[in-house]
């Protein structure tokens, strides 16, 4: 049967545990290399201007921007288990390390470079610490729409960030909500010449990405793009902080976690948590110990990266040579590469992150998890990255204890020709047994849901079309049972007898039935347990000379 669930980029996973280090170097090709090379060149381009504005964004000298850049992608690229993920300064931990480094550098230069230093060492050293008690089992609250909705969210927020250096405008969009960066944009746009250098670069650049995207898909269109813009600006002259370490640390954990799961889906390759968290722990001490400052996943350089046809972290690796060399050779040519056609380059990058056709088709198989979806996507747009994942995060949190506290139960019944006892809801032509009620609850009972569970039953047997005297709990979905529904069991039992109906268990699994044991509950289980529906029937029908038939039965005869 074909499956609707929608498709990831996928190709192949692996399930064996990876190598420590260059995990993702297995079986690596010349193709692979050469293709991560041209990644590189293009990637090389956006780390300096980046990581000199995220230095300065976290109140320290920009030099100290490109250490925080080229250590982490080369320890990264040694240890980490992300096909393509680019680590590196981030703006969603820049805010962090200034309100966290700044009241104690007392205006000293020197002394806020020691503190973002310290502060980016403590980080790893908590990441480390999380990864080796394996705290990576908390991203598994990251479900598949929350993200879809996070890609989606990153991709608007990312490229309307992009849109000022495209067009060449003197707007600051770094703070405020979408809606006022949106404002302060669309004031901008109204207001600008209808020629610039800026915008005609910018454009040109989108137009030659996308055609060669869809005509030339073997060309390297960044690059071409790349080197293209660069030599027309050439040509033409266009020219205490432990607190903020875990917070840090929060923050990064949760961007990694997201991008990671997102990328690894896309790419066909299994996730690591507790070795990404190991990884980005190692990476923050090699930053700290080279004067840099904490550091995160990319989820603007990311998507470069794979646009530009990165396959392996030797792409990282790649970059920072490619930084080293530009510092030591020729410093000033990439003060020559126009910021338009950077922008260019990450607005492409982040349309193809675009999730669109997978978040529509959730909405067909599943509307609450196309909410869910969109609950994370706006809160990503609106709120901000890492507000929008929490928030999204909490919703699925909510939905989970909501199907838990109002799970499904179906009375059950005999169906001529089909084997077992099914739903009466499903089968109205079931059979129900006289005086029998066959009552299935499809989950774990807690004490949440204790209460629907007596509630329920209870309604059952007041709506049954005959008086009930004796109820069978098909229990082979209720895999625990914790102290305050077995209270609930016990008053149930007790209430049980007083209206003079027997309770029978059927196909109750080994370790629940060895909690009720535990808490004291129905001692004599030869009384109350039967392996079967069909064998606690048998019962029924002979304790009390019910004249029922099975069709199975007639059918031996």
């Amino acid at each position: 049967m074909q499956s609707s669930i929608p498709p990831s980029r996928a190709t192949k996973a692996t399930a064996s545990t990876p190598r420590w280090l260059f995990p993702t170097l297995v079986d690596y090709s010349w193709a692979s290399c050469r293709a991560d090379a041209i990644a590189a060149l293009v990637l090389s381009a956006m780390l300096v201007p980046i990581g000199m504005s995220y230095a300065e964004a976290s109140g320290v000298p920009a030099i100290y921007g490109l250490y925080a850049t080229v250590v982490p992608l080369l320890i990264y690229g040694v240890v980490g288990t992300s096909r393509i993920l680019v680590l590196g300064p981030d703006s969603a931990l820049a805010a962090l390390i200034a309100m966290s480094i700044l009241p104690l550098a007392a205006g000293s230069g020197a002394h806020a470079v020691a503190l973002a230093g310290m502060l980016s060492i403590l980080t790893g050293i908590i990441c480390i610490f999380a990864g080796v008690l394996r705290l990576g089992f908390l991203t598994d609250l990251l479900s598949v729409p929350i993200r879809y909705g996070y890609l989606n969210g990153i991709a608007l927020t990312v490229l309307v960030s992009q849109l000022p250096k495209l067009f060449g405008l003197n707007v600051n969009l770094s703070a405020g909500s979408l809606e006022q960066q949106l404002l302060l944009l669309g004031q901008a746009l109204w207001q600008m010449p209808w020629f610039t250098w800026s915008s005609v670069i910018g454009i040109g650049c989108l137009i030659l990405i996308f055609a060669c995207r869809y005509f030339l898909p073997r060309w390297p269109a960044v690059l071409l793009a790349m080197i293209m813009s660069t030599l027309m600006v050439y040509l033409f002259d266009l020219s205490s902080v432990l607190p903020g370490a875990l917070a840090i640390t929060l923050v990064a954990f949760a961007d990694m976690s997201i991008l990671t799961r997102s990328y690894a889906q896309r790419l066909g390759s299994n996730v690591y948590p507790n070795r990404e968290l190991i990884a980005l722990g190692l990476a923050n001490i090699g930053s700290g110990l080279f004067r840099g400052f904490s550091v995160s996943s990319s989820a603007s350089r990311t998507p470069v990266a794979e646009s530009a046809g990165a396959q392996t972290q030797m792409v990282g690796i790649f970059s920072a040579l490619c930084l080293l060399l530009f510092l030591l050779l020729t410093p000033s040519l990439l003060s020559h590469v126009p910021k338009a056609a950077l922008a260019a380059v990450v607005i492409a990058a982040c349309w193809s992150l675009i999730e669109y056709q997978a978040v529509k088709e959730l909405y067909r198989l599943r509307p609450s998890e196309f909410w869910t979806s969109m609950s994370c996507f706006f809160g990503v747009a609106i709120l901000g990255v890492n507000e929008g994942i929490f928030l999204a995060v909490g919703i699925a949190l909510g939905l989970f204890v909501w199907r838990a506290w109002q799970p499904y139960s179906a009375v059950l019944g005999r169906v001529d020709g089909l084997k077992g006892y099914h739903d009466i809801r499903r089968h109205p032509e079931a059979k129900q047994i006289e005086g029998l009620l066959l009552f299935r609850w499809d989950a774990p009972l807690f004490f949440a849901n204790q209460a629907q569970f007596r509630r329920r039953l209870q309604q059952c047997i007041e709506q049954a079309q005959q008086p009930v005297r004796c109820v069978v709990i098909a229990a082979e979905p209720i895999t625990d049972i914790d102290t305050t529904a077995a209270h609930m069991l016990s008053e149930l039992d007790q209430w049980l007898q007083q209206q003079q109906i027997t309770l029978y268990f059927a196909e109750m699994k080994g370790q629940t039935k060895d909690w009720l044991r535990r808490y004291g509950l129905f001692q004599h289980p030869p009384r109350h347990f039967f392996p079967t529906l069909g064998r606690a029937v048998d019962q029924y029908v002979q304790d009390f000379a019910v004249n029922w038939i099975d069709w199975e039965e007639v059918q031996t005869e």
